[in-house]
């Protein structure tokens, strides 16, 4: 959505005057002054007029596009929270926003980061009334997400000086590197999805030697090749070109050092998730 809404506005050459009055706009709002909705009344109307407020979930929402939306004047939030802990467990609110976190525990909920690594890291476990009993007459999987009352969720996060929590990927999809260092996919993928052509990519850990090397798999846009004359050949230049410049604000052992460039879609869950693993596996099985 934000995509496209931005790219109309560079057609309409309004790029440069959005990114000048926004400074404005956000400063008269910290007086109790808010003309967000005047002014940016136009691209309000291309979203149907009427949208006031948008909590994101299910997966990152990206900082850019969450920011974007706010300074448009749509309070946008970000939420966190599983089918098992029924099911929201942390959320910002409009009082309490930073962008790329999920905000505070909610009320009556725990929640804390279990055995952080040395950046802090470490699973995201909570406890409160809103947590389930247990799987449905499976007790095996129950005692392995239940210890102690608190719950495992299988994502990985830490917590800011503030208290606000950040996601930083799933357990089971960290690349764990032979130099001990670790790589968490998601924060990858939110880089790589802010290239205008991408529809979907999936970052993972492609096995070499006795190592991981770090790759990424790129759907683009196939309108992009049309609207810009490319071939596929020119098309996959321009993404290994944008994928160096993400590179370069990257520490080395994060490097995407190898990419899988395609038009079709990945193999997706019922829920519009990637199934990361059957396409992993797709993958291995070709390369070798």
């Amino acid at each position: 959505m934000y995509k496209k809404i931005m790219k109309e506005v560079e057609k309409q050459g309004k790029a440069k005057l959005i990114k000048r009055v926004i400074p404005i706009t956000n400063f008269l709002l910290k007086f109790g002054i808010d003309i967000r909705r005047k002014v940016f009344k136009d691209i309000i109307n291309q979203l149907g007029g009427n949208i006031r407020f948008v909590v994101s979930g299910a997966s990152a929402i990206d900082k850019n596009v969450a920011k974007g939306f706010n300074d448009f004047g749509i309070l946008t939030v970000q939420g966190y929270g599983l089918t098992e802990t029924s099911p929201v467990l942390t959320a910002e609110n409009e009082k309490c926003i930073r962008y790329g976190s999920i905000g505070y525990p909610l009320a009556n909920v725990e929640v804390k980061i279990d055995k952080p690594n040395n950046e802090g890291i470490g699973e995201i476990i909570a406890k409160g009334p809103n947590v389930m009993l247990g799987y449905y007459e499976n007790e095996e999987a129950t005692k392995e997400v239940l210890k102690d009352g608190w719950f495992y969720t299988g994502d990985l996060g830490y917590q800011d000086k503030d208290g606000y929590i950040f996601i930083a990927g799933r357990k089971k999809n960290v690349i764990v590197l032979k130099n001990g260092k670790n790589v968490y996919p998601e924060e990858l993928e939110i880089l790589v999805s802010n290239l205008p052509y991408v529809e979907e990519n999936m970052v993972f850990g492609l096995p070499k030697d006795d190592d991981l090397v770090v790759c990424a798999k790129i759907v683009y846009n196939k309108e992009y090749l049309e609207e810009n004359n490319l071939s596929k050949e020119e098309m996959e230049k321009v993404i290994w070109k944008d994928i160096k410049q993400i590179n370069q604000n990257l520490p080395n052992y994060q490097h995407i050092k190898n990419i899988i460039v395609t038009d079709e879609p990945m193999i997706k869950t019922t829920t519009a998730k990637v199934k990361r693993f059957e396409e992993i596996k797709k993958i291995v099985k070709y390369s070798k």
